[in-house]
């Protein structure tokens, strides 16, 4: 079997058609022929948003956010966190997420990660920030939002992690980073 340089598609799109789109997503068909040479179909799902999540980080503890999800029919605890309309600054999409969800002012940002979330079946990247020297506020959350905030410590979030209470991609990926971080002895502010 042949094996593809990283930088080379071994994907051959024969046809495209858009299937569905609004505000948020846009989902297209293409008909293909795969790295075997093989005939089908790939479904990409192109967002129109970028994923944010923030970090606000104060003497070991963290805030969270805890809300109904409607895909997942649970509740979910996660970080403050939403999306940011492509080619808008990520940043100030973050700013705006903090502030919303948990009335927090942040004299400090630095990017913690970005990744790619579900890079087999959609393009949808995420950028998640680190905030520190937080000021708190009133919370503004949208109509769409029932939200209950809480301080916890970085370790009591590390523990919902591993009792997998805390599910959602973006915070259990920053709850580890930050552990890691704590754990190499990196200050945090």
């Amino acid at each position: 079997m042949r094996k593809t340089s990283e930088h080379e598609n071994p994907w051959t799109i024969l046809s495209s058609k858009e299937i569905y789109n609004n505000p948020w997503i846009r989902l297209v068909e293409h008909q293909v022929l795969n790295p075997s040479g093989g005939e089908g179909i790939y479904g990409v799902i192109h967002f129109h948003h970028l994923a944010i999540g923030v970090v606000p980080y104060e003497d070991g503890h963290i805030w969270m956010v805890g809300q109904y999800r409607f895909p997942l029919e649970a509740y979910s605890w996660e970080l403050p966190e939403g999306g940011g309309p492509l080619g808008m600054d990520a940043l100030e999409s973050a700013k705006r997420e903090l502030r919303e969800e948990t009335g927090l002012e942040a004299a400090k940002y630095e990017v913690l990660f970005e990744m790619d979330l579900s890079n087999s079946v959609s393009n949808e990247q995420a950028i998640v920030y680190l905030a520190t020297g937080l000021t708190p506020g009133e919370a503004d959350p949208e109509d769409t939002e029932d939200l209950v905030v809480c301080k916890i410590s970085l370790e009591e979030a590390f523990a919902m992690v591993e009792r997998r209470e805390i599910r959602d991609s973006l915070t259990v990926t920053a709850v580890y980073k930050m552990m890691l971080m704590q754990n190499t002895g990196r200050i945090l502010e």
